[in-house]
């Protein structure tokens, strides 16, 4: 099923909606296909903009998910493609770097503005500025060649590393091939940016708790950092998980940790795993406390799934934080208690005064007890309005969720109440 469709910056992409059986009389105008800031505030992040409610704020229940909302951005407010490799007929590698590109739609190689050249859209690389790593490689190793500046592929393999991969370099790139695999072996963070760096890029690693507890696995900066609009840094198909291929019990306070200013996300899986190798994970084993933390502003999530943590999945107290698309399930295996600390899915702190997100979805299966939790989404309650139709859904076991977005929108709890959406 399909609770929460979004396209953003997709040409020819349909009418965003309120739900086909919606009952507000004018709520066809939801959003329309509309622009997700104006490019004032996407330059600088500060001026406002019209958010209030484009119709009475109402609840639509169902059990069909093709009844349930659209919603369609007509432009992505800022983005960079994914770092890419190619090799010329002579054999020659290159890495490529696509340029930042603002409030644009469709793919960065049919850009409407035809006048520009390849080369402005991608910066090319030789590979000479570039260390492909070996299996074998330690962190001392990968270190050194970050050290000096180079960009970093890794080959795919499995790195069990007994200290953090270091990034001190503006516009360093760090791209996996084949699902790099990085394992935490020492209580270490998998992944260390530095504060004071513009542009770095991230893309295509899986990140994995070990035995020792990490305070996270990757950190970007250490919150000083209001980070730079025109060259942000970037994680392009960042996973992490805390168990599933392990046989023993591995754990990680949390997955991924932002604390600079002006850092894009594009497609995060961060997954406490509900099953391993040996079976279902019972007991709140491999513990995680939170998946994802946000503490710089100016943050941007494209596709953001976090799953089954014993805490808030997602505590964001940056501000001017902006969310497109968010599937998330709470944990499994947590008894009632879980639900009286009054833990969500989905948390904006409370001292926040600008966040915008769209399409966040919260899903829930209590297997073991019945847990009742007050919200699956915890905001300021003056930025309610500011949530594009954000959704609870009942997918099985026992237990309910009341409302969708603090105390706004109906209760999930049975296969008849199995989908809710809040749309203001």
């Amino acid at each position: 099923a399909n609770w929460n469709m979004v396209f953003v910056g997709v040409e020819g992409a349909p009418n965003s909606h309120c739900g086909k059986n919606s009952q507000s009389s004018n709520s066809s105008r939801f959003l329309k296909k509309e622009k997700s800031q104006n490019k004032a505030a996407v330059r600088g992040m500060s001026s406002r903009i019209d958010y209030r409610p484009r119709y009475r704020p109402h609840s639509i229940h169902t059990t069909d998910s093709s009844e349930g909302p659209i919603i369609s951005v007509e432009e992505t407010p800022v983005i960079a493609e994914k770092p890419f490799l190619s090799i010329s007929s002579e054999g020659k590698f290159t890495l490529n770097i696509p340029q930042l590109r603002t409030n644009v739609s469709g793919p960065s190689w049919q850009s409407k503005k035809t006048e520009e050249k390849e080369e402005d859209l991608v910066e090319s690389v030789d590979f000479s500025k570039v260390y492909v790593t070996q299996p074998n490689d330690t962190a001392d190793m990968i270190n050194f060649q970050l050290a000096l500046g180079l960009h970093i592929v890794l080959s795919p393999a499995i790195y069990s590393l007994e200290a953090p991969l270091k990034i001190t370099h503006s516009r360093q790139v760090l791209l996996g091939l084949g699902m790099a695999t990085l394992i935490s072996a020492n209580g270490n963070p998998c992944i260390i940016v530095a504060d004071d760096l513009d542009g770095v890029r991230i893309a295509g690693v899986l990140l994995q708790a070990g035995p020792k507890s990490s305070p996270t696995l990757l950190q970007w900066g250490g919150g000083s950092y209001e980070g730079n609009s025109s060259n942000p840094g970037f994680l392009y198909d960042v996973f992490a998980r805390v168990g599933g291929p392990d046989v023993n019990e591995v754990q990680a306070a949390r997955m991924v940790e932002i604390n600079s200013g002006h850092v894009i996300g594009d497609n995060l899986w961060l997954w406490r795993a509900d099953h391993t190798v040996g079976g279902e994970v019972y007991g709140s084993k491999n513990p995680c406390e939170t998946g994802m933390v946000v503490e710089g502003n100016d943050v941007t999530m494209y596709g953001l799934a976090v799953e089954h943590t014993l805490n808030d999945l997602t505590l964001w107290t940056g501000e001017r934080g902006r969310c497109f698309f968010y599937q998330s399930e709470f944990p499994y295996d947590v008894d009632q208690s879980y639900g009286e600390k009054q833990f969500v899915s989905y948390r904006v702190g409370d001292d926040v005064k600008d966040h915008d997100a769209w399409a966040l979805g919260v899903y829930h299966y209590f297997r073991d007890y019945p847990v009742n939790v007050t919200s699956g989404i915890h905001v300021p309650e003056n930025l309610v309005e500011r949530f594009r139709a954000p959704l609870s859904v009942f997918l099985n076991g026992q237990g309910s969720v009341d409302h969708v977005i603090n105390g706004h929108g109906d209760r999930t709890f049975s296969p008849e109440n199995q989908t809710a959406y809040y749309c203001s």
